[in-house]
């Protein structure tokens, strides 16, 4: 398995939660980092330059530029002699896509659109994209009928889910459906903005890169997680959402039935996942799902919560649902095994400890829930 030898990366979104884990690691590998990120207020605060901790963590490690991946200055600034880059910028959030559309594809899809123009039309040394894909893209997992064929549910209705019905149903299959691990393979059919850009991301480094001689290599990560993360970003991440509410002994309003699931996959995992496809030629021209092959429920990941912190508040099963959220889906990791020869080292309940280790370390954020619930609400989004 040959191994790259380049030194000088380019980190879009690099301040935040991923990236600068990422920064953390590859920096004692001797990479040479630059850093473009426009430290949104969303995720870093008002003041990020003195109070974002994220910011804070990588800042004397990097060469940073405060920028935007919508600025075709900016780009020309970072990209300069940089032989790989690792796109992470993306605005992120499903339910906040479904109602910020302009903003997400500006982002998401212009802002990569930029980055391969730029590319495509000047000599560059450019010779690696490495594009933060998500498990977003596929919307519903994969299925099979009790006749063992596979199959792939579309977007559930809402005059079902009203009834309270929140499985998944196919055309003509009467059965109940058995959940299976969704590989690189499945259908992509994305539920919501966010997913639709982030396929859009991935489709067109894949497409580009090759024929302008640089390796595209694309990580579809399933639900990221760890110290580090937003504790006061009510968009994203239900770790952190429930974890604000816990400490500020508030009560969890657990959507739908509580059995819908996802996979969550530690940060260390996801950085080292993310190495080995810079530096293993192996991964040029590939895809991977990033996860660890576990479904872990909504209610399982509350109760675990409570647990953990010690602190009891309501676990309200409310049967509310969001527009664009998916039922169930985890990964398939056959593929990064077999060519990356990787395995996640931490199993939920582990990365579980860790993280609310750091949450305790932590000053208690104010909960924004109550607020992003409203919203979107007020945009008919939340039933």
């Amino acid at each position: 398995m040959k191994q790259y030898t380049m030194s000088k990366i380019l980190i879009t979104g690099g301040a935040v939660f991923i990236g600068s884990n990422m920064v953390l690691y590859i920096k004692k590998k001797g990479y040479e980092i630059t850093l473009l990120d426009n430290l949104s207020e969303q995720i870093h605060g008002s003041d990020p330059e003195n109070n974002s901790p994220l910011y804070n963590s990588i800042k004397d490690k990097v060469h940073f530029i405060k920028g935007s991946v919508t600025s075709v200055e900016d780009w020309n600034k970072a990209i300069d002699d940089k032989e790989i880059i690792i796109h992470y910028a993306a605005e992120t959030g499903t339910g906040q896509s479904m109602y910020q559309i302009k903003k997400y594809t500006d982002v998401n899809v212009g802002g990569t659109a930029i980055m391969l123009d730029i590319l495509a039309n000047n000599k560059t040394k450019v010779k690696k994209v490495v594009v933060a894909s998500s498990r977003s893209i596929y919307g519903e997992g994969k299925y099979l009928t009790a006749k063992g064929e596979t199959v792939y549910p579309d977007h559930r209705l809402p005059v079902y889910m009203d009834a309270g019905k929140f499985e998944v149903t196919y055309p003509g299959i009467e059965d109940a459906l058995q959940l299976v691990a969704t590989d690189e393979h499945s259908k992509i059919h994305p539920s919501s903005v966010y997913g639709i850009t982030k396929y859009n991301q991935e489709q067109m480094v894949m497409t580009v890169c090759p024929s302008i001689g640089i390796a595209p290599v694309a990580f579809r990560y399933q639900n990221v997680y760890g110290p580090g993360q937003s504790l006061s970003n009510p968009y994203t991440g239900i770790l952190s959402i429930f974890s604000t509410l816990i400490k500020n002994n508030k009560p969890i309003n657990i959507f739908e039935d509580g059995k819908e699931s996802r996979d969550f996959v530690y940060i260390d995992d996801v950085v080292k996942a993310t190495a080995l496809g810079i530096e293993k030629e192996d991964a040029n021209g590939e895809i991977f799902n990033v996860g660890t092959g576990v479904a872990v429920t909504v209610s399982e990941v509350a109760s675990l919560l409570v647990e953990l912190y010690g602190i009891e508040v309501p676990l309200q099963v409310t049967g509310n649902y969001r527009l664009g959220d998916i039922r169930h889906n985890y990964a398939d990791t056959t593929k990064i095994e077999k060519l990356l020869s990787f395995k996640p080292s931490f199993d939920f309940k582990t990365g579980l400890k860790r993280f609310t280790n750091w949450v305790n370390s932590q000053q208690i954020q104010q909960s924004k829930y109550e607020d992003s619930i409203y919203e979107m609400k007020s945009k008919g989004l939340l039933k």
